[in-house]
């Protein structure tokens, strides 16, 4: 019994590396992070932040807002503020953004497992930074509930277009 136990260590190990390894080698991926949202609770004042490394200004980049909720978030939709500065910015420019988390029929659009739907959002296409700089951005919850219940996790991912 021993021994089976050892094995299956070993293949959940050895899948583990290769989820690792495959998972950081999207030649394309600037970043990619989520944050997880205490409670499930998006209150306005917890901005989740992400600093982004722009080597080559000549680059055309995509970029997505990642959202997870639970299925009991009760809106079809969520608006977001996204706050960005770096470059010759030094006081963060906002942009409010609408995301559609469900049809007009009430299904949700995201990708399900379970009771969470996940949602990675494109909110800046074909998209060139200004400068070779280090960037930040903040992303904050702008609904009329405070907090914002039922809000897993929010990220960004930052990719070289194709």
């Amino acid at each position: 019994m021993k021994l089976v136990g050892k094995l299956l260590g070993y293949v959940w190990l050895s899948c583990l590396a290769v989820t690792v390894i495959t998972g950081c080698t999207d030649p394309n991926r600037v970043i990619d992070e989520n944050i997880s949202i205490t409670n499930h609770n998006w209150s306005y004042g917890n901005k989740v932040k992400f600093n982004v490394d722009i080597e080559d200004p000549s680059t055309i980049y995509n970029l997505y807002l990642n959202i997870r909720v639970t299925s009991n978030y009760k809106y079809s939709n969520m608006f977001v503020l996204v706050y960005q500065s770096g470059g010759s910015v030094k006081k963060a420019v906002a942009t409010r953004y609408e995301l559609k988390l469900a049809s007009p029929t009430g299904e949700w659009l995201g990708k399900g497992s379970g009771s969470m739907y996940s949602y990675q959002i494109p909110f800046k296409t074909n998209y060139s930074f200004p400068a070779k700089s280090k960037y930040r951005f903040e992303i904050e919850q702008n609904m009329r509930d405070n907090p914002l219940h039922s809000v897993s996790d929010v990220g960004l991912r930052v990719e070289k277009a194709k």
